[in-house]
């Protein structure tokens, strides 16, 4: 009877896992420790050259973003201010209508006084008569308010529209700078990118992982680090202990700092 073959289960990643919880996946890796250590090196290097030309452009795009945002809401304020004078120009429309009906209410009414048989016809249409003055006063008067409130809304909208064009400016001035900035390091950048892309295709996945979350939980983007003025970290700085320091010049095993998790490798910064 044949045995049946069983899967070996495959561990999810861990994006917490760092290089000493990946310690026993990187020796059993089909590359030597060498070699792997000095891509691990290599695609550090590469990763740094690239933060290099980042830095280049400095503040532009969190500048470039921002102004971005900021011309976005003006442009909503704009449209809300259109819309206010839309709806009070609708509001004129509206009560110049009823003034118009209100006085041919009037006309109608005052053409019935003339008819009047008793007193009681005369305080009905007097009645009516003081109403329909009443409300054509009224609409009058929203009539003016609305044309206030017009002349208030498009003043709002001379400022807004001005403090737009500035930004608009501004915003068409730093995307220039930050284009041309992009445009001067743009071939370096394509051979940085392809570089990285060779080295990560010769990472595991659960390694690859790892180093790029110790390279954003640093400040200085460092993962893989050589030795620092012979004996420290050169990602912190702590000095090395004399035995740690001989594994990590024989480059035959995984060696990673004690104190900030990092990859060392036989390389002098």
């Amino acid at each position: 009877m044949a045995t049946k073959k069983t899967k070996t289960k495959e561990t999810p990643i861990d994006k917490r896992e760092t290089f000493v919880s990946l310690g026993k996946n990187f020796a059993g890796s089909a590359d030597s420790v060498p070699e792997k250590l000095e891509v691990l090196y290599q695609l550090q290097l590469t990763d740094t050259a690239i933060d290099r030309l980042v830095r280049l452009r400095g503040e532009l795009p969190l500048e470039v973003q921002t102004l971005e945002k900021e011309l976005e809401q003006i442009d909503v304020k704009i449209a809300n201010i259109n819309a206010a004078i839309d709806e009070q120009k609708a509001s004129i429309d509206g009560n110049k209508a009823a003034i118009v009906e209100g006085e041919t209410t009037l006309e109608k009414y005052r053409a019935q006084e003339n008819q009047i048989q008793n007193s009681r016809e005369y305080d009905a249409i007097n009645k009516e008569i003081e109403n329909q003055d009443l409300l054509i006063q009224i609409a009058k008067k929203r009539i003016d308010e609305s044309k206030s409130s017009i002349n208030g809304l498009k003043e709002r909208l001379e400022i807004t529209a001005e403090k737009r064009n500035i930004i608009a400016e501004d915003l068409a001035a730093k995307k220039a700078d930050l284009e041309a900035t992009i445009a001067s390091t743009a071939e370096e950048e394509e051979v940085l990118q392809a570089k990285r892309k060779s080295c990560a295709a010769q990472i595991d996945e659960r390694t690859m992982a790892a180093y790029d979350r110790i390279r954003e939980s640093n400040s200085n983007h460092l993962a893989v680090v050589g030795i620092y003025q012979a004996n420290a970290c050169g990602g912190c700085m702590h000095i090395i202990p004399p035995q740690r320091l001989v594994e990590i010049r024989s480059g035959k095993k995984v060696v990673i700092c004690e104190y900030c998790g990092r990859i060392l490798v036989n390389k002098e910064q």
